[in-house]
């Protein structure tokens, strides 16, 4: 847990540099939702090492954890290559939110104690919210490809694997 709580610490400062760099409003509320959820994470983790805390530790709701709020100074509301800042922090913040996902359920398989057990595996399922808030903002945006396979392609991938499989 302390190697997980390093992470927690690096990821929200990095994440509060992103809110100074973001200029469209619902991706900066998206990555304070972000770095806000991870505070509350570490504070329950906090509650989960504490050796005087006994009792059952539950994470609140992603609903419950408000964006807080900040304010940007008024000279970088405009910037050169904002927008291109605004995809590369969207992306890399998707990526995070899958990261920690990913990170926080395979944790949560290894923990032995079932209340610390569904913490984890409840931190895992915030984390993937918050991607896929990100992966629909990317979408609106015009920001995320998915290629497209030629039909044929598909039919012989799939007639291959039944062969297979038969």
């Amino acid at each position: 847990m302390v190697e997980h709580l390093t992470a927690h610490k690096g990821v929200i400062n990095k994440l509060e540099l992103y809110q100074e760099k973001v200029t469209i409003i619902e991706l900066r509320d998206m990555i304070r939702l972000q770095a806000n959820m991870m505070r509350v994470h570490v504070n329950i983790m906090l509650t989960l090492i504490n050796p005087y805390h006994h009792g059952y530790v539950e994470l609140p709701p992603l609903n419950a954890i408000h964006p807080g709020s900040f304010h940007l100074p008024h000279h970088m509301e405009y910037r050169y290559r904002a927008e291109t800042d605004n995809k590369w922090i969207t992306l890399e913040s998707h990526t995070t939110a899958k990261s920690m996902a990913d990170e926080n359920y395979s944790s949560a398989l290894m923990i032995q104690d079932q209340n610390v057990r569904h913490v984890y595996a409840e931190m895992a399922l915030q984390q993937f919210q918050v991607m896929e808030m990100y992966a629909e903002f990317m979408k609106r945006m015009g920001w995320d490809f998915t290629p497209r396979v030629p039909t044929q392609d598909q039919i012989n991938t799939y007639q291959h694997f039944q062969k297979m499989f038969a």
